[in-house]
């Protein structure tokens, strides 16, 4: 099977349609949580991930706080503003549809999490360190996570010992024996120092994950962020994909 995965979407529509016109054939999507937050368009993101074929979808740091199920003053300064902004726009309909996300599952060989096995919404597996620690909160070969907005593998060398893989765009990599935690980094707000919307293709029946980049219209999103007064930081950091 092929499958689509996405993550960190975060009300950005023109990225995600930019992702989907991207890309070529998929079965199914699986997307890592955060559909909003930050950009414009909440409701748009949540109804154009919905619509998705064979759709399993996580709920995010980000998406449980629209909710109210997290504290908002846990977030810094802009995250908040944008959070309240988006709870003034969200529709019952979007609301609806991410009360009902799970905050982890299991697909076969692969362990979902939004942050990490070990706290699924809100750690950020960020280090070696928190990577290694983490392996032992999961029991099948993989686990595929966002959160950070940014693509990396971790690899498990031996228990208690893992190092870093940096995306390679020109090829798509051997799932083997190996144990992996893969974060396919963020569509909707990059934070590798590369603008364009990320995701990555899973072929399970070839055992292959291939990392993707797909531009997209930046100016036209920032002009939306404008016209809804979202803070300015949060629109320039999507110029330099940080």
């Amino acid at each position: 099977m092929r499958i689509l995965v996405i993550a960190d979407i975060h009300s950005n529509l023109v990225a995600l349609e930019a992702v989907l016109h991207h890309t070529d054939t998929y079965e199914a999507v699986w997307c890592l949580g955060d559909i909003v937050g930050y950009g414009p368009d909440p409701n748009g993101c949540v109804e154009r991930v919905r619509s998705l074929p064979n759709l399993v979808c996580l709920a995010g740091n980000h998406d449980k706080a629209v909710l109210n199920e997290i504290d908002i003053r846990l977030f810094n300064e802009d995250a908040r503003a944008a959070i309240s902004w988006t709870q003034t726009q969200i529709s019952e309909r979007a609301l609806e549809f991410l009360r009902a996300c799970p905050q982890m599952e299991i697909q076969g060989d692969f362990c979902l999490a939004h942050g990490s096995p070990r706290r699924p919404v809100w750690e950020y597996i960020i280090s070696n360190r928190i990577a290694r620690d983490n392996f032992a909160a999961f029991d099948t070969p993989w686990c595929l996570v966002g959160h950070t907005h940014t693509p990396i593998i971790y690899q498990e060398i031996a228990p208690g010992e893992c190092r870093e893989e940096l995306p390679d765009y020109r090829r798509p990599r051997y799932l083997d024996s190996e144990r992996l935690i893969i974060n396919p980094g963020s569509v909707g707000q990059p934070r590798d120092h590369n603008p364009d919307a990320a995701y990555a293709i899973l072929d399970t029946e070839q055992g292959l994950w291939e990392y993707r980049r797909a531009p997209y219209d930046i100016h036209l999103v920032q002009e939306q962020m404008r016209a809804a007064a979202l803070p300015e930081r949060l629109i320039s950091r999507l110029t330099h994909g940080y």
